[in-house]
């Protein structure tokens, strides 16, 4: 049988042995020109601000949680450079799909942090314009997100748009039927799109070994025909390289690309869970160790552009926006229920207008 020649061949598809790396734990920068940065000094202090205002406000919603302000919360601590760093690498006119713990991403794309909280809160679907940010809805369900990716890439590639799609989403989602659909569309109309999968360890309490038996979550790619890439997720300037690299090859009209960050989650998976159930304090010390926002830090102070001063003015900023943020969600008012179906078709089905009188009748009930 003749083999295809213009299939790729399978050793360029296949991921590196070590995440890449810029950061070592110490700060200390090894450029590589494989992976170039080309960051000014501005730039590398906005996203050292980026991800103290991430920070900050993750805290504040954590404790919003806990005063029984949000219904539920999912932290993003420990992933502030996975987040900041790739989506410091989009360009304006490309769309980002998250799943629920995109907080960083969403700062990055200039989302009001309090729109998001609003959704934990329920008084609101969606606060924020998709459109404006480029930052769909979040989503709740697992891996949906891939298929809304793949399917805006596709679109993108017909329109002649030069947008990509990224997808952002856990280790756990490579293992649901929508990431392979995706991950298999996409490569196969070579659709301009990345998922980005934040490998924090676990899928709520399922470890990352008992998830797979690929060496790697990049090395799924090769079975789809598209490239692995792998990166310190907590190294934000070697996040930000590698998703600089696979947002060029998938603009270029050479199909998508899926990235793994291995990166930790820090907090309980969400503000429901007891991570003390099946990680141990020696596992959670060894990670606090790699931590990507002290790591940040210590190179800027090493290179000069951040010192005492800058630090504490930016942590002031960041803990003010976090108050802000708060002042926007504590005690926020509930929306009409009803409306609830008030966006879903413009002429809505009979089924839609009994689900609604059956709501109806409940809140008068309430009310009564």
């Amino acid at each position: 049988m003749a083999i295809d020649s213009s299939s790729p061949d399978p050793r360029d598809l296949l991921p590196t042995d070590r995440p890449i790396q810029l950061l070592d734990v110490d700060g200390t920068l090894t450029e590589d020109p494989r992976w170039p940065i080309d960051l000014g000094d501005d730039q590398l202090v906005e996203l050292y601000r980026l991800m103290v205002m991430a920070r900050q406000i993750d805290a504040q919603a954590i404790t919003l949680q806990r005063q029984g302000q949000l219904g539920v919360y999912a932290s993003l601590r420990g992933q502030e450079a996975a987040q900041i760093g790739s989506a410091f690498a989009l360009a304006p006119q490309d769309w980002v799909f998250p799943s629920y713990r995109e907080m960083g991403v969403a700062l990055v794309r200039g989302v009001d942090p309090a729109d998001l909280l609003h959704v934990f809160r329920g008084t609101w679907l969606g606060a924020h314009d998709p459109a404006k940010h480029r930052f769909a809805l979040i989503t709740i369900s697992i891996a949906t997100q891939a298929l809304h990716a793949a399917g805006f890439a596709m679109g993108a590639k017909l329109d002649g748009s030069d947008a990509c799609a990224v997808a952002y989403m856990g280790d756990g989602a490579t293992s649901e039927g929508d990431a392979h659909e995706a991950f298999n569309f996409a490569s196969v109309f070579d659709a301009p799109c990345v998922f980005f999968v934040q490998n924090n360890q676990y899928a709520i309490s399922v470890p990352v070994t008992r998830q797979t038996k690929a060496p790697t979550i990049a090395h799924k790619a090769i079975g789809y025909g598209m490239p692995g890439y792998r990166c310190d997720g907590n190294d934000v300037l070697g996040t930000y390289a590698v998703m600089r690299k696979a947002l060029r090859h998938a603009r270029d009209g050479n199909g998508p690309v899926l990235v793994e960050a291995v990166t930790y989650r820090m907090e309980a998976h969400t503000t429901a869970d007891d991570p003390t159930r099946y990680r141990d304090d020696a596992e959670l010390e060894r990670w606090r160790a790699r931590d990507p926002l002290s790591r940040f830090e210590r190179f800027l102070r090493g290179r000069g552009v951040v010192d005492d001063d800058v630090a504490q003015t930016v942590d002031q900023v960041a803990k003010a926006e976090a108050q802000s943020v708060r002042a926007a969600i504590y005690d926020a008012p509930h929306g009409d229920p009803l409306e609830l179906f008030s966006y879903v078709y413009a002429e809505p089905t009979q089924q839609l207008r009994d689900q609604r009188a059956l709501l109806q009748d409940e809140l008068s009930g309430q009310d009564a």
